[in-house]
């Protein structure tokens, strides 16, 4: 047993690189695990950075300065982000709030259609079967009830930290725009000088963590604009709402778009029962869904983050569970990030040459 584990430590942990890097690794894991919370500003802004890098880049090449540029895409996102927050958010939060005061009514007109549709085919649909389900929805609407109210008794310091993360968040974003290559190269100045394997994570997760962000916006922002004009075509009620989950669903893979179902057939539903205008609105969310997934995502992603569908549905469960939205949030960037380990780990054809 002594041998194995000896034989282990000797092909995997003797060189200097490997073992600077398990160590940075866990001391990241610890941070974000105990410290994560307070670091959410960091991280956000860190993000931030990544979709805007591509634009002050794009600036420099024009024959800007770094600064005139990073100054430019500041500007311009802080603008987009106050037009958005003084014109969009108060609509939203209008609707947010007609909408959860029409939840009771929609389960109710729900509640009579499959009480009549389990009558209509009562040898095969069981009433009690149903009842059973009307229960269960009724106890979830009382329980997002009393969910609403504690949220509402709890917003006071909940808008108390939104202020600080608009003030933080856009602050921390400009000094690592500005500052990066200062900030790169202090942090690097306390590896070993001889990292080639640090090296070869470092490009892959960069290019395909900041394809990935930069993609990931586009499409949110793309799937969010056209769901809001077919909803707002097809005359659907809270447009604007629906159409902000269905652009935040692209975050979770799968789960997400599965999920955002819901509320968008139960309001096409609650306006239109089951006549034509609900088929036409759910056939055209199914037509969105279909192009995002079928046209959109290959053309933005292609193979930015080449991982298979099961490894995107299990990063997401595992990192979810564990850091909750971060977690869902950067599942994705996390599995890459993993996928890059095992690519660049010293084999055993390296670790002979190192032990030489």
């Amino acid at each position: 047993m002594f041998k194995i584990v000896d034989s282990l430590i000797k092909r995997y942990l003797s060189n200097e690189e490997v073992v600077v890097f398990m160590l940075l690794l866990t001391a990241c894991i610890l941070v974000l695990a105990f410290w994560g919370g307070i670091l959410a500003p960091v991280l956000i802004a860190v993000v931030l950075a990544f979709l805007l890098q591509g634009g002050v880049t794009r600036l420099k090449k024009v024959g800007l300065g770094h600064n005139l540029s990073v100054s430019i895409v500041f500007v311009l996102f802080v603008s987009s982000c106050s037009l958005f927050i003084g014109v969009m958010v108060p609509i939203i939060w209008r609707q947010a709030v007609r909408f959860v005061n029409d939840l009771p009514r929609m389960f109710l007109d729900l509640q009579i259609f499959l009480e009549a549709l389990a009558k209509q085919n009562s040898a095969y649909v069981s009433e009690s079967a149903i009842q059973e389900v009307i229960n269960t929805v009724t106890n979830e609407l009382a329980g997002l009830g009393q969910w609403v109210v504690s949220f509402s008794l709890s917003s006071i310091p909940s808008l108390f930290s939104l202020a600080i993360y608009l003030v933080l968040v856009p602050l921390v974003m400009f000094f690592l725009l500005k500052d990066q290559k200062k900030i790169v190269a202090y942090l690097t100045s306390w590896l070993p000088h001889e990292r080639s394997m640090m090296r070869n994570i470092a490009h892959e997760m960069n290019d395909q963590i900041a394809n990935y962000v930069r993609g990931k916006v586009i499409e949110m922002l793309v799937v969010g604009v056209v769901s809001y004009i077919v909803f707002w075509f097809l005359g659907l009620r809270y447009a604007e709402l629906l159409a902000l989950l269905v652009g935040l669903s692209v975050l979770i893979p799968y789960i997400g778009a599965a999920a955002v179902t819901v509320p968008v057939v139960l309001v096409a539903f609650y306006q239109h029962g089951t006549s034509n205008e609900f088929w036409y609105v759910f056939g055209a969310y199914l037509v969105v869904q279909a192009l995002d997934g079928n046209v959109l995502v290959p053309l933005l992603f292609s193979e930015a983050v080449n991982l298979h569908p099961l490894a995107i549905i299990v990063a997401v469960l595992f990192f979810g569970g564990i850091w909750g939205f971060w977690g869902i949030f950067f599942a994705i960037p996390l599995a890459t990030l993993v996928k890059a380990i095992i690519n660049a780990w010293p084999d055993s054809q390296e670790y002979r040459q190192y032990s030489r």
